[in-house]
C-alpha cells in the first residue's frame, strides 16, 4: 500500500463530509418549504425525474455545507436553480455510466465508507450517528457516496484515461519555467460565468454578451462583483481556490497575470460562455526555483485492518510492536519486513527520500515531529496504523528526474479539468432536459 496522497480521494472525501457533516447550527432551507410541494416534479432529465423533495433535500445539504459562512449563499431562489443544475447533470453522468456497465458493489462501497470515517477521525458507527444527528438517513447517505464513486469511475474511464502528456510537453514547460528563473505564482481568482451552449444560437450568444457587458459597466461604476456573481445560475458558491498560472486555462492566465488585487478583467470569451474575473488575493513568485527543499529518509510499518485482523487486533500488534523497539530488543527493518503490510515491507519499511506534500497530512505531520532516529507513536491515515522513523534530514534542490514528474502531474490536472468540463457539457447538451421548477 503507498503513502502518496491521492488527490482524488481526499477531494471527493471533502466533498461528503463537507455535505453531510456541515454545521448543524444552519438553515435548513427544505424544512421552510411546504409539505404539499415536496413531491411534484421538477425536472425532467432523458426518461428520469428529479423531484422536490430532492432538490430540497441537496439545497438543504449544501446550506449545512456552508454554515457558518451565509455570505457566500446567493438568494434562495438562485441556489435552488444551481443546484437543480448540479443535479440534471449528476443524472446525466449517472445515466451515461449504466449504459456502461459502470457499477459500485456493496463491499466497494463500505470500504469507501470506511475511508470517510478513517479520515475524519471516526469509527463507521460514529460516522453513521453523524449523519442521523443531522436528520439524514444512513442509507440516503451510503447512495450518495455510491454515486459518488460511479461518477468518478466514469470520469477516469472517459476523461482521465484519454488524457496524455508527452516529453515534449514536459520540456515545454520546464524550458519556461527555467527562463523565468522563479517559482510561479499563485492566484485567488473569483469569476462571474454567463455560460453558453455549444448548441446555443447567434441570438442566444449575443444575449449572453450584451449581459456580460452590462456586468462590466455596473463594476465600473462600483457595483459588488459577488452580489452579481451571486445573481447568475452557472455561478458556485467562493472562488476557483489557489491555482499557478499553468494550473488557470490559458485564456484566464494571460487576463489574470495584469491585474493588481480586487481588479477585475475585461469580458472574456471561451468554449463554456462569457467570463468576467476578479483577482481576490496572490501570493508566491519570488522564490528562486533552485531553493533548496528540506527532504526526509523515512522508514516506516503499516498494520492494516482486514478479514482476519479487527481494528482492535491491530492496535494491540502495533503496541507490541512499538514496545520491541523501545525496549531495543528488535530491529526496525526486521519488523518491517515480518508484519509491514504494503511494497516497502522487502527494503525494511524504506520510502526513500520524501518531499514535503509526498504524504498523507497526518503521516507528514508525525514525521516532521521526529529527530532522525526517532519512533513515532502510532498514527492512523486512511491505510492503517503506522509506526514511523526519520533516518535523516537534507537540503537539496529537486532532481531533474523529480521536476520532470512534477512538470507532467501539473500538466496532467490542467488537461483533466479543461477536458472533464468540456466532456460534462457535451453530455448535458445530448440529454434531453425538460424544466419544471416554476411550474405548481
Amino acid at each position: 500500500m503507498n503513502v502518496k496522497t491521492s488527490l482524488l480521494t481526499a477531494v471527493f472525501g471533502q466533498i461528503i463530509i463537507g455535505a453531510w457533516l456541515g454545521a448543524s447550527s444552519a438553515p435548513a432551507l427544505s424544512q421552510q418549504k411546504p409539505v404539499a410541494a415536496l413531491d411534484r416534479v421538477v425536472a425532467v432529465v432523458n426518461s428520469q425525474v428529479i423531484t422536490a423533495s430532492q432538490l430540497s433535500r441537496r439545497v438543504d445539504m449544501i446550506t449545512r455545507q456552508i454554515g457558518s459562512r451565509p455570505g457566500q449563499l446567493p438568494p434562495a431562489d438562485v441556489l435552488e436553480k444551481q443546484v437543480l443544475e448540479r443535479l440534471i447533470i449528476e443524472r446525466v453522468q449517472e445515466q451515461k455510466a449504466r449504459e456502461l456497465g459502470i457499477s459500485v458493489d456493496d463491499g466497494q462501497l463500505d470500504n469507501a465508507i470506511g475511508n470517510i470515517a478513517k479520515e475524519n477521525r471516526l469509527s463507521p458507527a460514529e460516522l453513521r450517528s453523524r449523519v442521523e444527528a443531522q436528520g439524514d438517513k444512513y442509507e440516503s447517505f451510503r447512495e450518495q457516496v455510491r454515486a459518488e464513486i460511479v461518477r468518478l469511475r466514469l470520469r477516469e474511464r472517459e476523461v482521465d484515461s484519454k488524457v496524455q502528456v508527452s516529453d515534449a510537453d514536459i520540456d515545454a514547460y520546464l524550458a519556461g519555467h527555467d527562463a523565468s528563473a522563479v517559482t510561479p505564482p499563485e492566484y485567488l481568482v473569483a469569476q462571474i460565468l454567463l455560460r453558453v451552449s455549444e448548441r446555443a444560437s447567434r441570438q442566444e450568444v449575443e444575449l449572453q454578451q450584451q449581459r456580460g457587458e452590462d456586468l462590466e459597466r455596473q463594476l465600473r461604476t462600483g457595483a459588488d462583483f459577488e452580489a452579481l456573481r451571486k445573481q447568475y445560475p452557472d455561478n458556485s458558491a467562493g472562488d476557483m481556490g489557489w491555482r499557478r498560472a499553468d494550473e488557470l486555462p490559458q485564456l484566464f492566465a494571460l487576463a489574470v497575470a495584469p491585474l493588481q488585487l480586487g481588479q477585475y478583467s475585461t469580458l472574456l470569451r471561451s468554449p463554456a460562455g462569457f467570463h468576467i474575473l476578479k483577482l481576490l488575493d496572490k501570493r508566491g513568485g519570488a522564490t528562486p526555483a533552485n531553493t533548496p527543499i528540506m527532504q526526509t529518509k523515512v522508514r516506516h510499518i503499516l498494520i492494516k485492518p482486514s478479514a482476519t485482523l479487527s481494528e482492535a487486533e491491530v492496535e494491540r500488534r502495533v503496541a507490541d510492536i512499538k514496545n520491541r523497539l523501545t525496549a531495543g530488543s528488535d530491529d526496525f527493518a526486521a519488523l518491517a519486513q515480518q508484519y509491514s503490510a504494503d511494497g516497502s515491507a522487502a527494503q525494511g519499511g524504506d520510502l526513500g527520500w520524501i518531499y514535503p506534500g509526498d504524504t498523507v497530512p497526518e503521516f507528514e505531520h508525525a514525521m516532521d515531529a521526529l529527530e532522525p532516529g526517532q519512533v513515532s507513536q502510532p498514527v492512523t491515515t486512511r491505510f492503517g496504523v503506522h509506526l514511523i522513523q526519520v533516518l535523516e534530514r537534507r537540503q537539496d534542490v529537486a532532481s531533474p528526474e523529480r521536476q520532470r514528474q512534477a512538470a507532467r502531474q501539473v500538466l496532467r490536472a490542467k488537461r483533466i479539468e479543461t477536458a472533464t468540463e468540456a466532456w460534462m457539457m457535451e453530455l448535458r447538451d445530448e440529454a434531453y432536459v425538460e424544466y419544471r421548477l416554476d411550474s405548481k
